[in-house]
């Protein structure tokens, strides 16, 4: 065969080779879905103010007053104008690890703190008391999991302990119908002092969490605890508003409002070695939370 029809056949046939290759179809490439993005922790930490006022009976070596003092009478009287806390938050998808601490040192007189009874066991006549100071820690620890969700309304529940810490001295007048073989006698006061009482109790409740609008929040937590194993009871209520105003390198800040109320009921010893604390503390409460 000549050349040049060799060369001919071989310029065809590799034209006809890249026609027939053109018609095959490419296969198809796989389709990679994006996998969803795990939950990441964000911390919420948020120091604020309760304005407290306090209803109830304070009980110390035996000798019992009943307290009823408005938070205008407690700032009159205390050394600390509201009582110092800090909550924080870490969430985790559903999941979120809880805390919280308060502390007050607070101080009566006159008509906030009146005589009431002595003791079961103990004999003779309570004097006119002239007042009642304490300084007390509350500290929480717990954990809460969102257990549903309906658009901007989550429900968690959740579960913890609450620590308590107290050291009362109330002021008596001395009397010759006083008692005063167990109390310090400074000038025409007697003074009973508690010394450092502690307790811890188990504690559960809920949480409802409501998104009003984007960056406004409103939550409502309830829970009870004590069962007899620290106090014989306690409850807590709470409701707050949020609203940010702000984010600066990565920190989002909001302002926090609304209104706490902690009962306990929490008795130990006999005698002039009794300890009671029954009251319900309650006020406003205002703060500045940070979220990163």
């Amino acid at each position: 065969m000549p050349r040049h029809a060799i060369l001919s056949f071989g310029i065809l046939a590799g034209t006809g080779g890249a026609a027939v290759a053109a018609d095959v179809p490419a296969a198809p490439l796989p389709i990679v879905e994006a996998l969803p993005t795990p939950p990441s922790w964000t911390y919420r930490f948020t120091p604020y103010g309760w304005l407290t006022a306090l209803d109830g009976t304070q009980t110390v070596r035996g000798r019992s007053v009943k307290v009823d003092a408005s938070f205008i009478d407690i700032v009159e009287n205390s050394d600390t104008l509201v009582a110092l806390m800090g909550d924080f938050e870490a969430r985790n998808g559903p999941f979120a690890l809880l805390g919280n601490v308060a502390w007050t040192k607070i101080g009566f007189e006159g008509d906030d703190v009146r005589s009431r009874a002595l003791a079961p066991g103990m004999s003779g006549t309570l004097s006119t008391s002239l007042g009642l100071n304490i300084e007390m820690v509350i500290a929480e620890v717990g954990a809460a999991y969102e257990v549903t969700r309906f658009g901007p309304v989550a429900f968690d529940v959740l579960a913890g302990a609450r620590y308590w810490h107290q050291e009362a001295d109330l002021s008596l007048d001395v009397t010759a119908a006083v008692q005063v073989g167990d109390l310090e006698v400074a000038g025409s006061r007697a003074f009973a002092r508690s010394g450092s009482v502690d307790w811890l109790d188990p504690v559960i409740g809920a949480r409802l969490r409501y998104t009003v609008a984007p960056g406004h929040e409103l939550l409502l937590r309830g829970d009870i605890g004590g069962f007899g194993v620290g106090s014989d009871f306690s409850w807590q209520a709470i409701g707050a508003y949020g609203f940010e105003f702000g984010t600066y390198q990565g920190i989002t800040f909001s302002g926090v409002i609304g209104y706490r109320a902690l009962y306990v009921d929490y008795v130990q010893g006999e005698g002039r070695q009794r300890y009671e604390f029954d009251m319900l503390q309650h006020g406003p409460v205002l703060g500045l939370s940070a979220r990163f």
